[in-house]
């Protein structure tokens, strides 16, 4: 791995609830003789954005961090094109792009799974100039995203937290129109929601294939109370995957992808973050543009 650094958000629950010290002490461990030297971090989530950046310019050739996918998101974008290698620890609630490198959900194995991870290329895309790992939605998904926020630290436990927030999401939710252009591609529809993601993901949200280099866009439109319901449903569990009266969710492979409607700016959840972006919203992939580290 080289000269490694490990930055962690200490203020992650999933860090609290493993407790801190151990997690240390299994890094120290598990990175033991992997490296030719490591430095580990625990960092509240202001400062941890701030090392990240930092690190980008920094001697060590391979950053990890553990934190939620906004954390990560964060590190993908310090280190495209870096030639350094990004390794990621779940800590988050989702961890879309932690699961697709195949590292376990358990905190302490995860740190342990570490240690025998190698190096491969993934792709990454953008919006609007700003890159992302994984995914990112509008209509229902945005909705998600605040409601995810105002839940969270609150009493519930996770499950119960994230079915507070679809509802909140599914309530607030309403159609709207889009002008949609991809590569070879235009219409304009009326959505409940859009999702564009980083290469395909199957049903169970997990993707095969890191370095298609390719875009996939997803549409859920509008066609009355009963389809909102069950179209959010098969939005947040991949069964339109699998469902053939999928209520209208339609899915366009291209490698650009260009969504304008008529305000100026609309919000939308990238990688789990909730952002006021400014229409048209131009999404592009970025082919083999991050290095990291993978198991198996």
């Amino acid at each position: 791995m080289g000269d490694t650094l490990v930055l962690l958000n200490a203020r992650a629950g999933t860090l609290i609830d493993a407790g801190p010290e151990r997690v240390r002490d299994g890094l120290v461990e598990a990175l033991d003789g992997r490296c030719s030297r490591s430095d580990i971090r625990l960092l509240k989530p202001r400062d941890l954005i701030a090392e990240i950046q930092r690190a980008a310019t920094s001697d060590y050739s391979t950053i990890v961090v553990g934190g939620g996918d906004g954390s990560v998101s964060c590190a993908a974008r310090a280190l495209a094109h870096s030639g350094k290698t990004l390794g990621v620890l779940p800590f988050g609630t989702i961890n879309l792009l932690a699961r697709d490198l195949n590292m376990p959900a358990n905190v302490h194995e995860a740190v342990q799974a570490l240690g025998d991870a190698t190096p491969r290329v993934i792709d990454l895309a953008r919006l609007n100039g700003r890159v992302f790992h994984s995914l990112s939605g509008l209509g229902f998904f945005s909705q998600m995203a605040r409601a995810r926020e105002e839940v969270r630290g609150t009493p519930f436990g996770r499950l119960i937290g994230v079915g507070i927030a679809a509802f909140r999401a599914l309530s607030r939710t309403y159609p709207f129109t889009l002008d949609i252009r991809t590569d070879h591609h235009r219409e304009h529809v009326k959505a409940l929601a859009v999702l564009v993601t980083n290469n395909r993901f199957n049903p169970d949200w997990h993707r095969p294939v890191l370095d298609e280099g390719t875009l996939e866009l997803h549409i859920a439109e509008h066609a009355g109370a009963l389809s909102k319901l069950k179209a959010s449903a098969n939005l947040l569990t991949g069964a339109w995957r699998n469902d053939d009266d999928t209520d209208g969710i339609r899915s366009i492979v291209a490698r650009h992808v260009v969504i304008g409607r008529a305000r100026k700016r609309a919000f939308a959840a990238t990688d789990g973050e909730l952002q006021r972006e400014t229409i048209p919203l131009r999404y592009e992939i970025m082919p083999k543009a991050l290095r990291v580290l993978s198991i198996g």
